[in-house]
């Protein structure tokens, strides 16, 4: 009865927060119907064959999303939380919209990992990367890192896990757990993480990027090699994918794609082309007619997209970028003097007055840190409403305007983009 009368009473919030256009009903089915049922996600993910976990502080959204893109082109029915509500109640939420599929793909809040993994009886697992996150929420990376470890080790040991191997701390994940950890990671353009780096041992990576070439704002390309040590190796030596999403941590994120894909059989070879038709979650790269959202979160993630964007921008472009510090994002700013700013001091940026917007609700200490990075704090225009900041940015723009907002900046930035008519509402898009 309690289960009947959570999944009925979820469904009923979805509904209404749908209809109302108040929400997409990802979060708020679930919260209520784990009151009511705390042991509802649980029961309903057992109805699922094969449940993945992906967590780590940065791309979880993406590697999700593609993943879930080769599933579909395989013929796969997913279940996932896409719109990126990542703690139980957006896994609950999604499995009360819908229980019944092949496969379920399950981004995962590295706090919550710990309660919810053990929950879900993982088939896979894969951590992308651990950096520092939300420090009031998180504490320090050994903390997290601890935590995994031993969440890991109450894990049937037939479960898959996969590692970032060229990250520092999730190399260490492996003493922990009692099965096999297989690794993916790049040949060069190494993101390494925080702290020491792994020592060099003979063991090659399992899923790796060799020949990486980048190519600006239009993506790149690498080959995907997969060690002989696994069975799921592919036919020929090498597959060479063509990426349509910049930066090197997209390419991280495609390679723990490709590899759970290589778990669950699906024919690697014949993927590596639907890459071209891929669309990236709402605020990662969304290409917009004006311009670009990146979404920026902490230290590491953002300093890669600062590299990604840096060497490509004109005299005529714009940045706005958008610092909140709600709850979601973190309430303590001070990541953001650990982030590579300084890279953004690009000339055209540097000697155009009018071409850098900052918003949100610390958006006085974000025109403070641009300063320090080398900015003429004059030519910094400072809004602290996102709505109007972005129509001053986009007037008499001619050329691209680049958004790097935090995430409920994003999400704000959603709802006045749908307001302008500029598309639809980001639940929608799956």
């Amino acid at each position: 009865m309690r289960k009947i009368l959570a999944i009925g009473t979820g469904k009923l919030i979805n509904h209404i927060t749908r209809s109302l256009k108040i929400g997409g009903g990802s979060a708020a089915p679930g919260l209520y119907a784990l009151k009511i049922d705390p042991e509802i996600v649980t029961k309903l993910s057992k109805k699922i064959p094969t449940n993945i976990i992906i967590t780590g502080t940065n791309g979880k959204t993406t590697t999700a999303r593609m993943l879930a893109h080769f599933a579909k082109e395989s013929g796969l029915k997913v279940i996932r939380n896409h719109t990126g509500s990542n703690l139980e109640r957006g896994i609950a939420s999604a499995l009360i919209h819908n229980s019944k599929g092949d496969l379920g793909i399950w981004e995962m809040d590295e706090a919550a990992f710990n309660s919810v993994a053990p929950k879900l009886n993982p088939d896979i697992v894969i951590f992308l990367n651990i950096f520092r996150d939300q420090l009031d929420r998180y504490g320090e990376i050994d903390i997290v890192l601890k935590r995994w470890a031993e969440t890991i080790k109450k894990l049937d040991p037939k479960t898959v896990i996969l590692v970032n191997g060229d990250d520092a701390n999730t190399a260490k994940l492996a003493p922990s757990f009692k099965g096999r950890i297989e690794t993916f990671g790049l040949e060069s353009n190494k993101i390494k993480g925080e702290g020491k780096a792994p020592k060099k041992t003979k063991n090659k990576l399992d899923f790796e990027a060799k020949n990486i070439k980048l190519k600006g704002l239009k993506g790149s390309s690498f080959d995907l090699t997969i060690s002989k040590a696994s069975r799921y190796a592919l036919n020929d030596k090498r597959q060479t994918i063509n990426l349509p999403l910049p930066g090197i941590y997209h390419i991280y994120d495609t390679v723990a794609a490709l590899a759970i894909a290589s778990h669950l059989s699906l024919p690697v070879n014949q993927l590596a082309s639907s890459l071209s038709t891929f669309q990236p979650a709402f605020g990662r790269v969304e290409k917009l007619a004006f311009g670009y959202i990146f979404l920026i979160k902490n230290p590491e993630g953002a300093t890669q997209v600062f590299k990604t964007i840096a060497p490509v921008m004109k005299a005529n472009d714009r940045i706005l970028l958008a610092l909140n510090d709600n709850l979601a994002d973190g309430t303590d700013v001070s990541w953001i003097w650990d982030g590579e700013f300084e890279k953004l001091v690009t000339p055209s940026l540097r000697e155009n007055r009018s071409n850098l917007f900052v918003s949100g609700t610390r958006a006085q200490d974000m025109a403070l840190r641009l300063k320090y990075a080398g900015f003429d704090a004059q030519s910094i225009v400072i809004e602290p409403s996102l709505e109007y900041a972005l129509k001053q940015a986009r007037k008499g723009l001619k050329g691209t305007l680049y958004i790097l907002p935090t995430y409920t900046a994003m999400l704000s930035l959603q709802k006045i983009l749908t307001k302008m008519g500029l598309k639809a509402n980001y639940w929608e898009e799956n």
